[in-house]
């Protein structure tokens, strides 16, 4: 039997946006796999329900994503980068009971998003980013395939948020569009009339001017609601948290706002009657604050939110079953991701009316990372801790489950994969604002070392994981010959949670299959355990945080077969932050891995299109308190740090900036630590998840072998001591071990 290993990234199929058909006969899906060391092939597949196999809908070309059927499951709506030269999507729509090729409807300049059948199934909504230029020119309507944008020269900056993902927005807007069905079969996509753009009937452009609108939805076939942010200018918009909630009436093209939210607004979802369900967050210290559903009654005007007894944070996945009377909502909760449910009047009488409870509806150790419902049936992705994700089906009560789909079933028939063991342990209450720091001890600063609180009682339990190597004998694993080195992840956000598959299982169980133990847990700030876990990191993001994480490190010690001697730490944003102030205030820890991190909150605050997040988690700005938050950045500590750190980043990082890495790396070059940068060409934040294969790879073989170099067992030399690129597989083809990547290095 063969272990997991970085490079079955490479085979490994993932699986997305499961739509069930009108008729609940079939669940078409998305199903990515790389194609090469830069790219990865995404695709349609349709699954009936009844247990057949399989079938591939769309031909393997370009990125495919959106399945969206017809009202009567007739056509199957998709968007596509086949056949364009980069990554802007078109939509296209594919007959699926008569048989024939998939036909290219759109050609415009800003891509295709937000794909939403009207409830006739005579048009379909979606939005595009687009420039004030391209809507004047026409080009948001129909442009030639082979147009490029300028990129400006000089780019001159007016907005506080001008930059996000991996790409500067350069004037980009989103806008939200209609597409006449029959309109679009009969025209060519790629020519407008010679005379003028707007004389296309095709297509037509509901919103302009210097503003976001998102969230577009439908509610009756002739109307279309969608959320703008609530301000006086473009830059007062990027630095507030309202949103005004319009009604656009198509047959008079008339606007109106009907009421106002706060937080962050992906989605509405809309009845036919009028009623629309929103994501609220409180607006103080939003970022702390869980987020809610909202529901508000157009004929009534009454709102009412039906999700506030459940003290979890709404995700972003909530959707009306087709009665529209239940609406379905997924939340965090103790490791899992679940699904559920709760009844919604068809008519609100008045605001905060009372409503049933929720009702918990499916989840239980497993993650839910999307769904459809239908009439009696709700189609779903979920992963756990012996597959990354197949397609499900459950009754509408969570009662019946099925697997329809195992994508990976070849791959992992050979392949040992461990189950997690699921740790409960208590930490102690740090209680000190902004915290202190004590290098080079064998705790942190405000725990004894088991988790007890230098100044206070008070327990906190915290769930965890431990993961073991394959080769693992629970029976056998006693004395100092059968011991382990032991791995501790920790996660970004930092409101957010693990759970024990998801995003993390390929790099889970990779660094079990290369000898570690693996531990992984949900400190306080976490989502899925209610407000005031998620809350407890208020101004003091690290030694709370890292009080909890060395309360499970001395709880997993405990067992004879994991090696104290031998701790290794790395994570990812949020946990690249944390690993990075872990090693400035212990050393315990004999490597570390630091990625995409934050390491000065300041040059972070004034980089990121997140300086939201230092406003809400710490109630300041670099202006009010810049002597508090240099403290709380690992930078200002790197004097004491001894552990040696690689520190690993993207190009293209818009969310963590690469400037405080760089300062990070300059500083531990400066102390005499023993550090490298490696920075990833064209990637951006979502390098471990969604980047360029080659780099994935890469990235989980440089961890293992910055580790291997400072463990005693593996007798393996140190990174630093070796070709930059030594013992890294060097992508799809098997080459020498000093080929490398392609990944830039800075010694």
């Amino acid at each position: 039997m063969n272990t997991i290993e970085a490079t079955d990234f490479y085979d490994l199929r993932q699986v997305s946006d499961p739509q069930l058909s009108p008729g609940g006969e079939r669940v078409a899906y998305v199903e990515q796999l790389p194609e090469d060391e830069e790219s990865s092939e995404a695709t349609i597949h349709v699954v009936p329900v009844g247990g057949d196999e399989p079938t591939q809908l769309t031909i393997t070309e370009g990125v495919d994503s959106q399945p969206r059927w017809s009202p009567d499951g007739d056509r199957l709506a998709f968007a596509s980068t086949r056949g364009e030269d980069d990554d802007r999507q078109q939509l296209w729509v594919l007959p699926t009971t008569t048989g024939g090729e998939a036909r290219q409807l759109t050609s415009v300049v800003g891509g295709v998003t937000g794909l939403e059948w009207s409830p006739d199934g005579s048009r379909l909504l979606f939005t595009q980013q687009v420039t004030a230029d391209d809507r004047e020119e026409g080009r948001d309507l129909a442009v030639d395939p082979e147009y490029e944008s300028e990129t400006p020269d000089p780019r001159v900056i007016d907005r506080m948020i001008y930059r996000a993902g991996t790409e500067y927005m350069d004037g980009r807007r989103s806008h939200v569009y209609v597409l006449d069905i029959e309109a679009a079969l009969e025209s060519d996509p790629f020519n407008l009339t010679d005379t003028d753009p707007e004389e296309t009937n095709a297509i037509e452009r509901l919103t302009d001017g210097d503003e976001d609108h998102v969230g577009a939805t439908w509610g009756d076939d002739e109307t279309v609601y969608y959320a703008v942010k609530t301000a006086e200018d473009a830059v007062e918009a990027d630095d507030s948290s309202k949103y005004d909630l319009y009604e656009h009436d198509l047959e008079t093209g008339e606007a109106t706002v009907f009421t106002q939210t706060t937080g962050w607004v992906t989605e509405l979802e809309a009845t036919t009657d009028g009623r629309i369900a929103y994501a609220f967050t409180p607006e103080e210290q939003a970022s702390l604050r869980q987020t809610d559903i909202r529901v508000h009654d157009r004929e009534t005007g009454a709102e009412t939110a039906p999700t506030t007894s459940v003290d979890r944070t709404i995700d972003g996945n909530f959707t009306w079953a087709p009665d529209e009377e239940l609406l379905y909502f997924t939340t965090p909760d103790e490791g899992s991701n679940v699904l559920w449910s709760v009844d919604v009047p068809t008519t609100l009488d008045s605001d905060e009316e009372a409503l049933e409870e929720p009702t918990r509806v499916y989840g239980d150790d497993v993650t839910v990372s999307g769904f459809s419902v239908g009439d009696n049936a709700v189609a779903l992705v979920q992963s756990e801790w012996d597959h990354p994700g197949d397609v499900f089906v459950t009754t509408r009560g969570g009662n019946e489950t099925h697997r329809l789909t195992r994508v990976n079933a070849d791959l992992l028939a050979d392949r040992a994969v461990r189950q997690p063991e699921e740790i409960w342990f208590e930490s102690g209450d740090v209680g000190t604002e902004g915290g202190n720091t004590n290098t080079n001890s064998n705790s942190n600063s405000n725990s004894d070392g088991d988790g007890n609180s230098d100044d206070h009682g008070e327990r906190n339990q915290i769930q965890g994981w431990l993961l073991t190597p394959p080769e693992f004998d629970a029976d056998a694993a006693s004395g100092p010959d059968e011991t382990y080195p032991l791995v501790v992840e920790i996660h970004g956000g930092p409101h957010a949670q693990w759970t024990t598959a998801g995003t993390m299982w390929h790099e889970f169980q990779t660094l079990a299959a290369q000898g570690y133990v693996v531990f992984w847990c949900n400190p306080r700030g976490s989502t899925g355990y209610g407000e005031d876990h998620a809350m407890a990191i208020e101004r003091n993001w690290g030694d709370v945080t890292l009080a909890d994480v060395l309360a499970g490190v001395d709880e997993v010690c405990e067992r004879e077969f994991v090696d104290e001697d031998e701790l290794f730490v790395t994570g990812g944003s949020f946990g690249g932050f944390m690993t990075s102030w872990a090693v400035t205030q212990t050393d315990r820890f004999t490597a570390a891995v630091s990625q995409r991190g934050v390491y000065d909150l300041t040059s972070f605050y004034g980089s990121t299109d997140a300086f939201k997040l230092i406003e809400g988690d710490f109630d300041t700005t670099p202006w009010e308190e810049p002597e508090f938050l240099w403290e709380q950045s690992p930078v200002a500590h790197i004097p004491n740090v001894e552990t040696p750190t690689l520190v690993l980043h993207s190009d293209r990082d818009y969310r963590t900036p690469a400037n405080t890495a760089e300062l990070f790396y300059l500083g531990l070059k400066k102390h005499g630590v023993d550090t490298r940068l490696v920075r990833y060409p064209r990637e951006g934040h979502e390098l471990s998840r969604s980047g360029e294969p080659g780099h994935i790879v890469d990235r989980l073989e440089r961890i293992v072998r910055w580790f291997d170099g400072y463990a005693e067992s593996r007798e393996v030399a140190p990174a630093l001591e070796r070709d930059p690129n030594a013992g890294l597989s060097g992508g799809m083809d098997e080459v020498d071990d000093d080929e490398g990547t392609g990944a830039s290095e800075d010694d």
